[in-house]
């Protein structure tokens, strides 16, 4: 299931130089492993075998030359097949875009390519990114690397198992309500999502266009802030980039931890929280405070109404996002005696249930009549939570959560009752709606043996502040707690 050595991009990018592995060799043996691990887990759609070995040859030909090596170069990435990659299927894990090919990159791929990055493949994922187990793709669940009995997590379930798995060093995900970080603590690797913002969305197809952003998996802090290094930054080509600057975050997360504030919300540790998850995460903030951080209880005091507000917000805008797939202009096109007919066949044999669920949960909420007492209040709340947040970061540097109420589900679990499945992204939405920077960093594993994550939330392009304590607790063995 492993390429049987863990690849990280500092060892990467000395082998090269050092001329132990070519670019092309190490592509090898990552469709090898791939090809040996991905049945069982489906953690890939797509493997992009001949983009990879050409941009593989370009790389060994600058190691040839003696070029200066791009901060990814041979580094062999897999992204989620929600983010449009050229010339290479994306399918959003839905049957309405089974043969879709984008005729571009999404800037975010056009950029870790820039840097020598090598792009094995598109992973699985929940159709459209709805969903928090990998469980509603139209191509089958991704099973969970740890233990193949259990949910990957969602919706970059495949991303996030790749990377768990071996069969890539760095994998992109994105995140609306939890879909990288969750997974993230579900397989026990490092899951980024930057500040709303940061990253280019120009190539991701929407699902909730306030809320999603792309981020990054990866084996290790070190790793998470050098593949966002090389995608962040502002974009022309998308409005809601923002110009501003981008640090140096190799360097930000080698500065000392002594003295920071970390706030810990007593409202993330209530009812519904698993005990040995509680227990580890308290673990790990103990750890942070013997390294010099001190401990400040907070309040946030709209944490409840998160889960209300994200599932309107994100159904409402989602709802007006997947209007574009009408069998008309491109995907699936299913036909029928009147262009009506052709829409709602179209719609029914494309979409699975959850996107079903989706759209006509946002419809109902935009609609003339109910537009005031659901969506114009769901936003009023969202601008509350997003207060908590910016009070909070008046009295602290760093806001210090569970990523998860429990560890990984079993497959199946929670399929029939969506307001369970829902509940798993109870400490992820608030971020997501306050567009602040998270990660979630492995924190040890309960009795059972699965991964807990720890989530750590930043200020506004905080990204080096999170990395920062996410790299301090890594280095002290947050993963063994």
């Amino acid at each position: 299931m492993s390429t049987g050595t863990t690849w990280t991009i500092a060892g990467v990018r000395a082998a090269l130089a050092a001329k132990k592995i070519s670019a092309r060799e190490l592509a090898e043996e990552f469709f090898a492993a791939i090809e040996r691990g991905n049945p069982e887990l489906n953690a890939f759609l797509t493997v992009s075998t001949e983009r990879a070995y050409a941009q593989a040859d370009r790389v060994d030909a600058a190691v040839a030359r003696g070029e200066a090596l791009g901060p990814l170069a041979g580094v062999p990435i897999a992204v989620k097949d929600v983010i449009s990659t050229q010339g290479v299927r994306s399918t959003c894990g839905s049957k309405i875009l089974e043969n879709y090919v984008p005729p571009y990159d999404a800037t975010a791929v056009e950029r870790l390519e820039s840097a020598g990055a090598v792009i094995l493949g598109k992973t699985n994922c929940d159709e459209f990114a709805m969903g928090s187990s990998t469980e509603n793709s139209a191509y089958g669940p991704v099973r969970n690397p740890v233990a193949l009995d259990r949910v990957p997590g969602g919706s970059s379930g495949g991303s996030a198992a790749a990377v768990a798995a071996g069969l890539a060093v760095a994998a992109l995900g994105t995140d609306t309500g939890g879909s990288i970080r969750q997974p993230g603590a579900c397989c026990g690797v490092t899951a980024l999502m930057p500040t709303y913002g940061r990253v280019s969305r120009y190539g991701l197809i929407a699902f909730a266009s306030s809320l999603d952003k792309i981020g990054t998996f990866a084996g290790n802090v070190s790793d998470a802030a050098a593949v966002l290094g090389v995608m962040a930054g502002h974009d022309v080509n998308d409005s809601t980039s923002a110009a501003v600057p981008v640090p140096d975050y190799a360097a930000e997360i080698e500065k000392p931890i002594k003295g920071l504030r970390i706030g810990v919300p007593e409202d993330y540790f209530g009812e519904g929280l698993d005990g040995d998850v509680k227990s580890k995460i308290e673990k790990g903030i103990a750890l942070l405070e013997g390294l010099g951080c001190r401990r400040i209880p907070l309040k946030m005091p709209h944490t409840d109404y998160a889960i209300a507000t994200y599932y309107i917000v994100a159904t409402a805008e989602a709802s007006s996002n997947l209007a574009r797939y009408d069998g008309v202009r491109y995907g699936l096109r299913v036909p029928g005696a009147t262009l009506t007919e052709m829409y709602r066949r179209t719609r029914e044999r494309g979409f699975g249930a959850e996107v079903k669920r989706r759209i006509m949960l946002g419809t109902y909420a935009l609609s003339a009549g109910y537009y005031d007492a659901y969506y114009l209040r769901a936003m009023k709340v969202r601008s509350l939570i997003a207060r908590d947040f910016s009070d909070a970061f008046q009295k602290v540097d760093a806001i210090i959560t569970p990523t998860s109420p429990t560890p990984a589900f079993k497959l199946g679990e929670k399929t029939a009752d969506p307001l369970q499945m829902y509940l798993a992204d109870i400490y992820t939405v608030t971020g997501s709606l306050a567009g602040v920077p998270g990660i979630s960093v492995p924190c040890g594993r309960t009795k059972a043996g699965l991964p807990v994550g720890l989530q750590i939330f930043g200020p506004h392009f905080g990204e080096g502040r999170v990395l920062q304590i996410a790299n301090a607790l890594e280095k002290a063995g947050g993963a063994t707690i």
